[in-house]
């Protein structure tokens, strides 16, 4: 089945309809180039380009702030090849339909000057304060900013509106985090080994304008595009290749991400500087409240952009605020469901976006407001919902580990446990939720599950009488005993179907160490179990001892079909992503079952 949202009743007026009643009305103009200064000196390349055809108009505007080139010089005669891979699908969408677009490359990136500090360096919002002062003082403009992006553009969407210029009307960030390091970099407390490396090769193939680095990354691969686009003034390329070169001093990701073991780690040379620093949560208060918000995310989308969108979308206080999550991987490239149609999603995220802008910046009566403010995507169901809180459903259906890899609807009277042997070279594969966050292809998600999942130890329950549905974070309560002082747990939630296909439904992986919870902050809500992963409430595991580690699996929306079974499924390897821990000494993990000390997972559902 398709990702359509003509699947279900969750619209009034769906997106496609809505987009189909939007056409086209201009030209899209020609992109006009220029350096903006910022107050400290240094020179941002911004992008404007605005419709065709209406001189002396004012229009809103649409700003893309992105670390990943605004624009290519082509080679000559490359006259068919887009020389915005990064950026060319918001001008397609919103200039011919009535909004400038401004795509700015960042502080040290494509042809700007400067030099990166950090991952989303704090010194990014200043700029992008200064950014919004210079559009509402252009003649084209009419006072109004949104903004919008996928990834790291999604969350420079949230460090916009945190500077509070009375201009940005309204952000929609695209499947971007809410917590750089839990998010993205350390999901459960454990690094994600080649996420740091692979993203520092890209960047040292756009910011050092290394075109043979560039070849191993599809979005920027081909030879027609040359180095970053010189602004108009630029006429020899003199400009843009000296701040090329000025790139050379920029921060190195491997380097740099490791800096911050734990949450709270800060930077030996700035205590005030910590993973808080380049995450979109520490801005919160400073975000207006009159500010329209649409967080879009996917079940596929890496170690924790869904649970980004989530935590945005229920810790902000914006009485304008929305989200959908669908059934698509990072930046919805593919739609992630087994039972897909076709790879390409259909559903037009973009087009949804345009809605909410027409909303809260072209000032449309476009009936968004009459639309429920959360919308996902059930997968197996293959359905959209609507719903008005976040989690739709308030019941759970709790299961219990038991003997013989059982998982039963009541709690086992005798006591047990299950000595399971870890295999540092266990690993959930190369096509997996990981892969598409670190700039690597992958289409063909989990597509060898059964055969990975068969090596694991896993309990499994009855079949079902009836379907079962659920949506938000599966919650697993693991009552565990290492025999090393430290462990790595991955938890997987499986369907096995009545002629026993397995499906990969959703996982969650813990540090034991990360094993204590606390109350989450105001500028950080969750509806799952929140830690802090702080230095301070790291714990070894006493040998031997059984403790509690209850954590959250990824949240999905999925419906198990009559007759199928719920497996879950336990490692405490997955080398594919993941470093060993401990190093060097796979502990032998014992899962209890029964009386005080019974494991059990709570799937939200009604």
């Amino acid at each position: 089945m398709p990702d359509r949202d003509d699947l279900g009743k969750a619209w009034r007026v769906s997106p496609s309809r809505y987009l189909a009643r939007r056409p086209a009305e201009f030209k899209i103009g020609a992109p006009r180039s220029l350096y903006v200064t910022m107050a400290d000196g240094c020179r941002l390349a911004v992008d404007v380009i605005l419709p065709d055809g209406d001189p002396g108009r004012h229009w809103p505007t649409v700003l893309i702030l992105t670390p990943y080139v605004r624009r290519f010089e082509l080679a000559p005669g490359a006259t068919d090849v887009e020389p915005s891979p990064n950026t060319y699908r918001y001008r397609d969408m919103f200039v011919p339909r009535g909004y400038a677009l401004v795509v700015v490359d960042a502080r040290g990136t494509g042809a700007s000057f400067g030099t990166r500090d950090s991952f989303r360096s704090p010194r990014e919002r200043e700029d992008y304060r200064a950014i919004a002062d210079w559009i509402v003082d252009q003649s084209w403009s009419d006072g109004s900013i949104g903004a919008t992006g996928i990834s790291y553009l999604g969350a420079a969407c949230d460090f916009l509106a945190s500077t509070g210029h009375a201009a940005v009307k309204a952000i929609a960030p695209l499947f971007a985090v809410w917590d750089t390091w839990a998010d993205n970099y350390y999901p459960g407390g454990l690094l994600i080994k080649r996420l740091a490396l692979v993203y520092d090769e890209l960047m040292q193939a756009l910011d050092h304008d290394r075109r043979d680095l560039r070849r191993q990354f599809s979005y920027f691969a081909n030879p027609a595009l040359l180095g970053p686009a010189p602004v108009d003034e630029d006429r020899d390329g003199s400009l843009a290749r000296a701040a090329v070169k000025g790139h050379l001093a920029n921060f190195r990701m491997p380097d740099f991400i490791t800096e911050f073991r734990c949450r709270d780690d800060a930077l030996p040379y700035d205590p005030d500087f910590t993973s808080a620093s380049f995450s979109p949560y520490n801005y919160l208060d400073r975000i207006p409240e009159d500010v329209a918000v649409y967080a879009v995310s996917g079940w596929m989308d890496g170690a924790g952009y869904a649970n980004g969108a989530l935590s945005r979308f229920l810790s902000l206080p914006n009485r304008e605020r929305r989200l959908l999550l669908g059934p698509w991987d990072h930046g919805a490239r593919v739609n992630a469901s087994p039972w897909r149609t076709r790879q390409e999603p259909e559903f037009p995220v973009l087009g949804e976006v345009l809605r909410f802008f027409d909303q809260h910046l072209a000032r449309r009566d476009t009936g968004l407001l009459d639309e429920d403010p959360i919308h996902y995507f059930v997968m197996h169901a293959e359905e959209w919902r609507a719903a008005s809180n976040w989690p739709p459903v308030s019941g759970t259906r709790r299961l219990h580990t038991a003997t013989d890899w059982r998982l039963a609807q009541t709690s086992p009277h005798e006591k047990a446990s299950t000595i399971c042997q870890t295999d540092f070279t266990a690993g959930s594969g190369l096509q997996t939720r990981y892969e598409r966050i670190a700039g690597i292809d992958a289409t063909a998600y989990y597509h060898d599950w059964p055969q990975r999942e068969a090596k694991l130890p896993g309990f499994t329950s009855e079949p079902l009488a009836e379907a079962l549905e659920m949506a938000g974070h599966p919650v697993l309560s693991l009552w565990l005993a290492s025999s090393e002082p430290d462990a790595a747990v991955f938890a997987y939630l499986s369907e096995v179907e009545a002629d026993g296909t397995v499906r990969y439904v959703t996982e969650g992986v813990l540090r034991a160490i990360h094993r204590a919870e606390a109350p989450c902050p105001a500028n950080y809500r969750t509806t799952w179990p929140w830690r802090s992963f702080a230095r301070r409430d790291a714990k070894p595991m006493p040998i031997g001892e059984p403790q509690l580690l209850r954590f959250a699996l990824l949240p999905v929306a999925w419906q198990f079909a009559q007759g199928s079974r719920v497996r879950l499924s336990i490692s405490g390897a997955d080398s594919d992503h993941f470093g060993q821990t401990p190093h060097g000494r796979p502990p032998v993990l014992t899962i209890m079952s029964g009386g005080e000390r019974a494991t059990t997972i709570e799937l939200p559902a009604a």
